[in-house]
């Protein structure tokens, strides 16, 4: 019964996100301040005040997270938390992790991301990819009613069992949609993001971001991190750097990354940023896991209280 954290990805922002947190603990500003040192923009502005159109742009949202992600952590270690024992992140959470995992410097990770968040928005003009969330139809279904398409589209993210999100060209969602609804999914519906992330459509974007990663300074993480394209602790610095690179145009396999960590004894799983999207999903794929979030002061102090009177 150990601790591991979990990162969230693109989605879990909102204006005011962290907010009470931030009223509490400077470590929260003093993080989003140099996140904003190194990209020059005002992150903390925009986060706490909006407006939102601004927020959800890619190369804004990503580093926001990212900030917001790695000031929860600084301040769990800050107020004494324990140490987790895994790491994990959903997509551009991948990147928060290895902040933790001291496998990669906050003010690099925080460059990288915007810039990767700027190719992706690029990759595709607005309007003609898509993502759709599909509900309650096994993965291979969603699978098959990709492979009848002759389009691009393919699952682009594996949250859960039953839930799996398609991404492709705008045309090949919509019919996949319908296959996937023919094919028994309780619900499927287009989601509303600017991209269509972690399918074929972003390779122009990976092979862009290529030289950036190939220029990162990446280290061995010194706390393993579970990765996105295979669900598998990666042995090597370089290993760590090609699976951030594939893992642009790659589903994400996140099912298999909770199911690894809670194989490995982690079945405490703690999401450190904002929102809370993670951890329900957590007990979908195990029901023996627990899954809780810390980015409002109320959890973020109910989960430091349960995990001393653990004794970490």
């Amino acid at each position: 019964m150990s601790l591991g954290f979990v990162f969230p990805g693109q989605g879990s922002q909102s204006v005011g996100m962290l907010a009470d947190l931030a009223e509490r603990h400077p470590t929260v500003r003093q993080t989003f301040e140099e996140a904003a040192a190194a990209i020059s923009r005002p992150l903390w502005e925009i986060v706490s005040q909006g407006p939102e159109a601004e927020l959800v742009r890619t190369e804004i949202t990503q580093p926001a997270i990212l900030a917001a992600s790695i000031a929860v952590w600084r301040l769990w270690k800050e107020q004494g938390g324990p140490e987790p024992v895994l790491l994990a992140g959903h997509s551009l959470g991948e990147y928060s992790a290895l902040v933790a995992a001291d496998a990669l410097g906050f003010a690099e990770a925080v460059r990288l991301v915007h810039r990767r968040g700027q190719l992706m928005q690029a990759a595709v003009p607005q309007g003609e990819g898509a993502m759709a969330a599909i509900l309650g139809l096994e993965d291979a279904g969603v699978e098959a009613a990709c492979a009848e398409i002759d389009d691009v589209v393919s699952a682009a993210n594996y949250n859960a069992p039953g839930q799996v999100v398609i991404a492709g060209t705008a045309a090949g969602v919509a019919r996949a949609i319908d296959a996937c609804k023919a094919r028994g999914a309780k619900r499927a519906t287009a989601l509303p993001v600017s991209g269509p992330f972690h399918c074929a459509l972003m390779r122009p974007a990976q092979d862009a971001f290529a030289a950036d990663l190939a220029a990162a300074d990446i280290r061995l993480p010194r706390i393993p991190v579970v990765q996105n394209v295979d669900a598998a602790i990666a042995d090597s610095a370089n290993g760590v750097r090609e699976r951030l690179l594939a893992q642009i145009s790659s589903p994400v396999l996140w099912t298999r990354c909770v199911q690894t960590m809670v194989a490995m004894g982690a079945t405490r799983l703690a999401e450190c940023g904002p929102g809370r999207v993670l951890s329900p999903l957590i007990k979908r794929i195990d029901g023996a896991a627990e899954g809780f979030a810390l980015g409002s002061a109320d959890g973020f102090d109910a989960a430091l209280a349960a995990e001393a009177g653990k004794g970490g």
